[in-house]
């Protein structure tokens, strides 16, 4: 009898804890994640930011834990009697021995659908060219005017308003309100956008009204919400509007979670209302900054071109003075030519007279003598002609000549002394805006010490020393004191 009860094997005897651990194992190597569809009861959370609760059905109840981080993703507050559907994985509560789900994620059942209805619609625009990089503009950082699209009674709309206010106080805003939740919202919305597309074409046009900023950027925002809250913004008809505005358009909907149709038609696409505002405009800061800075290289290149002009019309004084030098030698040259010519011309003419004399008593001679015939006389008198022309021609040529020499020397003459003197002008405008006296008009004073010697400089004073101040008017003795708080950048002499 004692043989055979040492042959029987002995069973395994589990300790509670190891048993609820090995169920564990065995449920989560069994099922994995799984996702569970009911109703929430006994909805509470502990100071922990943890949420217990139960997940029931007309057949069953689960416990459901839900830790703080997986918590902390959630844009909305579970409460009693909400059908949801959770993720998560099966384990057991050791201490109480009991089954229970840890919840990762939860939405509010019927959601599925709706973002299977949601990839759809996505897809479907897309395929059309909605989405394309190519036609989003950059909205300018400098808008004369935003419109804005919201509702009155959303948080977002104060969240805006703040930035703009903080950041951007001198661009000034066109609010069109419109529902931006529930049945009549989606076109509510494409309202509120065509209103101000027709107000922007107006602006284009010369016809809108007076005392309203042209508009250049457009911003649609929203507050948080699930995915049923923001279903307005994924109308179809929203979309369309949105692709057809004539600025730049910017979305702000939802947290940095959320994506709606909305956002992919949109040129630009913000996290959050916040930001949107925040990407509408640049802060006044920065503005006043770049505005600085360009101030400071405007000046700096209008003093470089000043230098240059400076070094320009010095080298056009050399260059006048050259030119007047040789104008004068051209003036010198032309008074000897006219001087040439006003004696070689009675000399030629005293050289042909004589000729033409002796032809001419010749013709007489033959004429008395009735020794020429007709034709010859007829050839006499037109080479008689031709000569006196010639002569004639000749002389108006060398006076013409003389005359156009003599205008073009004084019109180069004139326009030298007009140039000279604009230069003579503006060197004088220079010297007197460098006159020290100017300066002392000014309310600014010369200090010298007894000795002539200039005074620039807080080491150059002595105490009980005697300074002369010369003033606009006159001069003054001055005395230095004593004084207890050292100028900057002098703290080590």
């Amino acid at each position: 009898m004692s043989d055979s009860l040492e042959r029987i094997p002995a069973r395994r005897i589990w300790q509670v804890g190891a048993l609820c651990h090995a169920i564990a194992d065995a449920l989560e190597a069994r099922f994995g994640s799984v996702t569970v569809q009911g109703e929430l009861a006994g909805v509470s959370r502990a100071a922990s930011g943890h949420w217990y609760f139960s997940l029931k059905d007309a057949a069953g109840q689960l416990r459901c834990a839900m830790f703080r981080r997986a918590a902390s993703l959630l844009d909305w507050q579970p409460q009693e009697g909400q059908q949801v559907e959770v993720r998560g994985r099966l384990a057991v509560y050791e201490a109480r021995g009991e089954l229970q789900l840890i919840v990762e994620s939860m939405r509010r059942a019927g959601q599925g659908a709706l973002y299977e209805d949601f990839l759809r619609r996505k897809a479907a625009l897309q395929a059309l060219g909605w989405f394309d990089a190519a036609r989003k503009r950059v909205a300018t950082p400098y808008p004369r005017g935003i419109g804005l699209v919201t509702s009155l009674g959303a948080a977002a709309l104060r969240d805006v308003a703040s930035t703009w206010a903080r950041r951007a106080p001198h661009v000034p805003v066109v609010l069109v309100p419109a529902l931006v939740q529930g049945q009549g919202a989606p076109a509510d919305l494409v309202r509120a956008l065509q209103t101000l597309y027709r107000l922007v074409e107006r602006q284009r046009q010369g016809t809108a009204p007076a005392g309203i900023a042209p508009i250049d950027t457009i911003v649609l925002v929203r507050g948080g919400g699930s995915l049923e809250d923001l279903w307005a913004f994924n109308d179809e008809g929203v979309a369309e509007a949105i692709i057809h505005s004539p600025v730049p358009l910017i979305t702000g909907v939802g947290h940095e979670t959320d994506f709606t149709i909305a956002d992919f038609c949109a040129d630009l696409r913000a996290p959050t209302p916040t930001a949107a505002a925040e990407l509408a405009a640049l802060p006044r800061e920065d503005i006043l900054h770049q505005v600085t800075l360009e101030g400071q290289r405007l000046g700096q290149w209008v003093e470089r071109r000043l230098q240059n002009e400076a070094q320009r019309l010095d080298r056009l004084g050399w260059t006048l003075e050259r030119a007047c030098g040789r104008f004068r030698t051209q003036s010198q040259r032309l008074q000897q030519i006219e001087g040439r010519m006003q004696h070689v011309l009675p000399r030629w003419l005293g050289v042909h007279r004589p000729r033409w004399e002796a032809w001419r008593q010749r013709l007489e001679q033959a004429v008395r003598q009735q020794r020429i015939t007709r034709e010859q006389r007829m050839q006499l008198s037109l080479w008689q002609t031709r000569m006196q022309r010639v002569l004639h021609l000749q002389h108006a040529m060398a006076v013409s000549h003389l005359r156009e020499l003599e205008r073009r020397l004084h019109d180069s003459v004139h326009t030298a002394l007009e140039a000279q003197v604009a230069s003579l002008t503006t060197l004088e405008t220079g010297l007197r805006l460098m006159n020290p006296q100017a300066l002392l008009q000014r309310g600014y004073a010369l200090l010298q010490d007894d000795q002539g010697h200039l005074l620039s400089h807080r080491r150059d004073f002595r105490l009980q020393q005697q300074v002369h101040a010369r003033i606009s008017d006159g001069e003054v003795l001055l005395t230095p004191l004593p004084v207890q708080i050292p100028l900057q950048g002098e703290e080590g002499e």
